[in-house]
């Protein structure tokens, strides 16, 4: 796939081109996963078949939401409300029973994530006898606020939920910084200094348990059992992009010396991420604790779409990032659409992108989803910047929203049964093999 961005000469054709790329990319990839007929009830709405995590479908729902921001495109939005609705569960705070036996603080806040990207982005509210979407992220907020452990380790969020759940024992990087994140833009999007005290909070105990470095490296966690101290220092693009994003938030939300801290975070993060873009292939992104060994998993096939969002959503928020994350985007996306010549079809998108065209043979939602966002991405000059209560957001609020947050399950998991979501047809597969070959040109 070639993608062809911007340029003076033929611009807007460029773009039009760009935004039938991305379209075909959201069908092919995302759409298809979520066909699921409504009326069986073997279905959960909102899920994904296995091998994937729950956590991941409510980050695809967030690539889709990001699509309806940068194209306009409405296909996507009904089923997009419906599973981000049925999977908030009873209490409409992302605790939903077919999925709380195995559910973290970071599952839980990557749905949150989504929300709140539907609010600041003037996704459809949702039906007026339902919580708004910033009312779903308060109380994941104040949920996982309740969490906030000072028994181990001075502070911070436990990976697991539930006691009895493999991983209890362990404080990780992404839980925190999830919670980091959705602080730093509920501080934004409502104007509440309470809101920035806990973002405030959870970037300080990062830093003080060893989590983040003085120069911007981001490890994945360590063991209550040792008090922090045994941290595993393996480095995922991810962790660095939760933070990133919420450190621009703050960055936007303070003024005087302390916005002038934080615009140096920033920067030292952007700085940071140096270690996801390999001079081997100059300004394109690489999961470097995996992609090298050949070790990536499930989880981590999908972790640079999140970095590609949340950068491309840095330039809005802290407009001074702009020139450094820029020629990131734009070459991460002309390596990222050219391996995507995989499978029978010859349309399938890899997980490295550094090697030269050379689709690497695997294939999945998380793949497709990486290359959707990084693509996408290249539309955010011509996007508007997020909005809040004060700027047009319309999304209904509730700020003592929330469950009790740590009940025990007693409903099991519901499986997907599977099905044929093909759904997009010969014609998508045709469209798809010829603006592969196009999108380097759409970017150029």
């Amino acid at each position: 796939m070639r993608v062809i961005l911007g340029g003076r000469d033929g611009g807007s054709y460029k773009r039009w081109l760009l935004r039938i790329a991305i379209s075909t990319l959201a069908g092919s990839s995302l759409a298809g996963a979520l066909q699921l007929d409504i009326d069986d009830p073997r279905d959960v709405p909102g899920n994904l078949p296995e091998p994937y995590y729950w956590w991941e479908a409510g980050a695809m729902f967030g690539s889709l939401i990001d699509y309806y921001y940068y194209t306009g495109d409405s296909t996507y939005n009904d089923v997009v409300t419906q599973g981000m609705l049925f999977q908030s569960g009873p209490d409409n705070d992302y605790m939903t029973p077919n999925q709380t036996k195995t559910e973290g603080n970071d599952d839980q806040g990557f749905w949150a994530m989504s929300a709140m990207s539907a609010a600041e982005q003037k996704f459809p509210d949702p039906p007026s006898n339902r919580p708004g979407w910033l009312a779903l992220v308060q109380a994941v907020f104040n949920t996982q606020a309740l969490r906030w452990d000072t028994q181990y380790c001075n502070g911070g969020l436990r990976w697991q939920i539930f006691t009895f759940n493999n991983g209890y024992d362990y404080k990780n990087t992404i839980s925190n910084g999830v919670f980091f994140n959705l602080a730093a833009r509920l501080a934004v999007y409502t104007g509440n200094d309470t809101y920035a005290d806990w973002a405030n909070k959870a970037y300080d105990w990062t830093a003080a348990v060893g989590f983040m470095t003085p120069d911007y490296h981001f490890f994945d966690g360590a063991h209550t059992t040792l008090n922090c101290t045994d941290i595993n220092r393996v480095q995922w693009t991810y962790n660095v992009g939760v933070y990133l994003l919420g450190a621009a938030y703050m960055y936007n939300y303070t003024s005087g010396s302390t916005q002038e801290l934080w615009r140096a975070r920033v920067l030292g993060m952007l700085n940071g991420t140096s270690i996801f873009f390999p001079p081997s292939a100059p300004d394109v992104m690489a999961e470097v604790a995996c992609e090298g060994p050949g070790t990536c998993d499930t989880d981590n096939y999908s972790f640079k779409a999140y970095l590609s969002r949340w950068m491309a959503a840095t330039t809005k928020i802290a407009p001074f990032s702009y020139d450094l994350i820029r020629p990131r985007l734009r070459a991460s996306a002309v390596a990222a659409a050219a391996q995507c010549n995989g499978g029978p079809t010859g349309t399938k998108c890899g997980m490295k992108w550094t090697d030269n065209g050379k689709w690497d043979g695997t294939q999945g939602v998380g793949q497709q989803m990486s290359v959707l966002e990084v693509v996408q991405a290249n539309l955010i000059d011509e996007s508007a910047g997020p909005v809040t209560n004060r700027t047009g957001g319309t999304s209904r609020g509730n700020p003592a929203a929330g469950g009790a947050g740590s009940r025990n399950p007693v409903i099991p998991q519901h499986p997907i049964q599977s099905k044929d979501r093909a759904g997009v047809g010969i014609l998508t597969t045709l469209v798809l093999v010829w603006l592969i070959g196009g999108i380097w040109w759409m970017i150029a």
